[in-house]
């Protein structure tokens, strides 16, 4: 077990990818994880999902997860939510906010993004298929989703996942393209993400920030993700978590503090945690210890 050169009294925070990390990939089951869960609530840990899925999707979610009273980051970082206790009095508070959240949009606008997504499919004539163009059964076929949760899948504001249907070539050309359009292309476990410039990195980036001008400390952070859209997540924190994951893809990370898992999904979710946290928060039943 690593040791950690945190006192006890250091503010943590983990920001942990969604679909193949803490959610399992085929099932979305997350029940192995449920211990350090608890352990974390019971320690005062935040744990924020860093997730390509959308907030439509996130809402009924972090409420199973318990974790309604947390942050997100949602669409790869386009969209951030911030629960009344992340919030400035006078910069983001608002009565009328839905659940008490206010959103962030650091992107651009989804209509603008298919718009542009549009305008560079006919010029380079390359041949993909975007979230909004799917149907809801070829999104349940792709995803394993149920129909409510496919519907929520397609309500996006700031990044489109894209099925690929051309060559590598092409890819790069598409990319290059984008790039140069202000945009950018990353790749998560099922879909290629087009957005704007920024990545679930920034997000983190931002949110610790928030923390530590609300608190007046900066965390400790510890990230957990399995996909190459993890990457920025996993190199913007202190202690790395990367677990196996089903896409094939390689992924190399640049943190000098990495842990790699060797299960998949919510179970190497516990064994990351184990890993770098296990010996330093207390157990929901230490308290009932005797001495």
């Amino acid at each position: 077990m690593p040791m950690s050169s945190a006192t006890p009294s250091l503010p943590r925070l983990v920001f942990t990818d969604l679909d193949g990390t803490l959610l399992d990939h085929d099932s979305y089951e997350w029940q192995p994880a449920v211990p350090w869960l608890e352990r974390l609530r019971h320690a005062g840990v935040a744990v924020i999902p860093v997730t390509s899925k959308t907030r439509a999707e996130l809402m009924p979610l972090r409420r199973e997860l318990g974790l309604k009273d947390t942050p997100f980051i949602a669409e790869n970082g386009a969209v951030i939510g911030l629960p009344p206790a992340w919030q400035h009095a006078r910069l983001d508070r608002d009565p009328n906010f839905v659940d008490g959240l206010a959103i962030k949009t650091p992107g651009i606008d989804i209509s603008f993004l298919r718009t542009r997504l549009g305008v560079m499919r006919e010029r380079l004539g390359v041949r993909f298929r975007s979230m909004g163009e799917l149907s809801i059964d070829e999104i349940m076929s792709l995803t394993g989703l149920s129909e409510p949760q496919a519907r929520l899948a397609r309500v996006r504001e700031g990044c489109e996942p894209l099925v690929w249907d051309d060559t590598e070539m092409a890819l790069v050309d598409f990319r290059q393209a984008l790039e140069a359009d202000g945009l950018c292309l990353l790749r998560g476990g099922r879909f290629w993400h087009a957005m704007g410039q920024l990545d679930k990195g920034d997000g983190v980036r931002w949110l610790v920030e928030r923390y530590q001008a609300l608190r007046g400390r900066r965390p400790l952070t510890l990230g957990l993700g399995d996909g190459p859209n993890d990457v920025p997540l996993l190199e913007a924190v202190d202690r790395a978590v990367l677990i196996p994951g089903h896409h094939g893809h390689t992924v190399n990370l640049g943190n000098a503090h990495q842990f790699h898992a060797r299960q998949p999904g919510p179970t190497g979710w516990a064994e990351g945690l184990d890993y770098w946290w296990g010996d330093e928060l207390p157990t929901p039943f230490d308290e009932q210890s005797p001495p």
